[in-house]
């Protein structure tokens, strides 16, 4: 399924995790890897202007610099890419997440694989702000249409299989574009999908039991409706339940079900031709144990040969998602009663 991998990283003499993931599942399905990496700038004005990876002194990079950084690389990965001439490295300099775009397109890249922060945080000083994805994540994730895979830590082998998948649904056009491609992915990988929907539940007397058995009821009826069109033939098991927090319950269903990967939409909604990540992705994508796919528009789906594709573009999509919280189960009931 995947023809064309693009990994980046921003170390250079230290194994990156999403790095060593790529190169098992480039491994594991015959693919092209392509591992990019930007050399760090010194300056905002000058991006010629690199900090050396070993001495940390400002440079003005040179022909020579640029092989020497690849040569580093190429042997900080030498015996896990022993044997394999599918695998090339890239060094360049400018803003990460633009030579990242730059290098997808060049290469028609099937897959992006990223880690959520810098590897070098704790060396650059960085803080890792809890639940925050970094900017370069953030900068490719709102501008790419190709699937972006954020793995948080290494990945065994088995588990990119990707055999249990969980897919988070709020009914937006991009989760049912997150949840096409799950269906595309069950197909090549046997894989067995749980769609998840949480119910958002407010504290008790405001929001009863009998309401959010209505609730669940009507979402039930909602998730079908919604995703068998697409889940037709494929092996799957609806997961609903309440909460309080999405990402902390999407997180929780992965570690139910054994998760191998979490398939999510980035956001609802669209802005000047951007995509927002959304809380949930970056949060998801901080914590996970996994790794999380996201996917944000149709456009993602449309290199994929043999794919159902939602009825409805970017542009003409709208909020779908439930409203929840009547103040009266007569309320909630009537609210069951629309959804069926």
């Amino acid at each position: 399924m995947f023809k064309n991998i693009l990994v980046a990283t921003d170390m250079v003499t230290g194994a990156d995790a999403p790095v060593l993931t790529a190169i098992d599942l480039a491994r594991q399905y015959q693919a092209q890897l392509n591992v990019l990496h930007v050399l760090e700038s010194a300056s905002t004005d000058n991006r010629q202007r690199v900090k050396h990876y070993e001495t940390n002194d400002e440079i003005m990079v040179r022909p020579a610099y640029f092989g020497k950084v690849k040569n580093e690389i190429r042997k900080t990965y030498s015996k896990v890419i022993a044997g394999s001439d599918r695998v090339k490295f890239t060094i360049r300099t400018g803003y990460p997440w633009e030579q990242i775009l730059g290098k997808a397109r060049a290469v028609d890249t099937d897959l992006i694989i990223l880690g959520p922060h810098s590897g070098q945080a704790e060396k650059k000083g960085v803080i890792r702000v809890a639940g925050k994805i970094g900017s370069t994540v953030q900068g490719v994730v709102t501008r790419e249409s190709c699937p972006v895979m954020i793995i948080n830590k290494p990945v065994l082998k088995k588990k990119l299989l990707f055999r249990k998948i969980v897919v988070g649904i709020d009914f937006s056009i991009s989760c049912e574009c997150a949840l096409c491609f799950s269906v595309k992915l069950s197909q090549n990988f046997n894989s067995f999908l749980y769609p998840f929907f949480m119910i958002p539940v407010v504290p008790y007397p405001k929001y009863r039991q009998s309401h959010y058995k209505a609730d669940r009821q009507a979402l039930r009826q909602k998730l079908e409706k919604f995703c068998d069109v697409y889940l037709d033939g494929t092996g799957h098991e609806y997961k609903i339940w309440g909460g309080a927090l999405p990402y902390q319950e999407v997180l929780k269903c992965a570690g139910k079900t054994d998760a191998d990967l979490i398939i999510l939409g980035s956001h609802t909604k669209m802005s000047a031709g951007k995509w927002y990540t959304g809380s949930v992705v970056e949060q998801v994508s901080f914590k996970a144990d996994c790794p999380v796919l996201a996917v944000n528009d149709p456009a993602a789906l449309k290199k994929w040969k043999d794919i159902r594709m939602p009825a409805l573009n970017g542009e003409q999509a709208m909020d779908r998602s439930i409203h929840l919280f009547q103040e009266g189960f007569e309320k909630n009931a009537l609210l069951s009663n629309n959804l069926r």
